[in-house]
């Protein structure tokens, strides 16, 4: 975990500011709108050269990429269930303060962030991949020539 999202494992349930753990969310949320846009460009992306591929090799490629893709797809869809559910919690919390000494609630929080930081990882790794692949891809089939004729 970073600086920023360090929120939860050092405080004690006293400490807590439960409008600066929603407002983080809220970032969550907006990091993974981001995500989900640039996931459906890199389906742009690779839907736009798959017409033309012509070796089998490259064409494999091109599947394990997609399916990686709508995998990531997926994680960043459950992600955001989660961390809706979450933030809707802390508003709970931040409403009612009264309510909010609950321990395993930090822990959840602790959980999400670590899972929130694997899934960027993940999705940057894979979007390297993607831009790996589709240069190899165009190199290979020689696709610049074949689009200026």
């Amino acid at each position: 975990m970073n600086d920023d999202t360090k929120s939860t494992q050092e405080n004690n349930i006293g400490e807590v500011k439960w409008q600066e753990l929603y407002i983080l969310t809220d970032h969550w949320k907006s990091d993974l709108d981001f995500y989900k846009d640039d996931l459906r460009f890199l389906h742009h992306l690779i839907d736009k050269y798959i017409i033309w591929i012509t070796k089998d090799e490259n064409l494999n490629m091109v599947q394990d990429i997609k399916k990686n893709l709508f995998e990531i797809q997926n994680k960043s869809a459950d992600l955001m269930k989660e961390v809706n559910i979450h933030q809707g919690n802390l508003g709970l919390m931040v409403e009612n303060p009264v309510q909010s000494s609950n321990p395993q609630f930090l822990e959840d929080h602790g959980i999400l962030e670590d899972k929130m930081a694997n899934f960027v990882k993940l999705f940057r790794s894979n979007r390297k991949e993607v831009f790996n692949i589709t240069e190899y891809i165009i190199d290979s089939e020689e696709l610049p020539n074949i689009l200026k004729s």
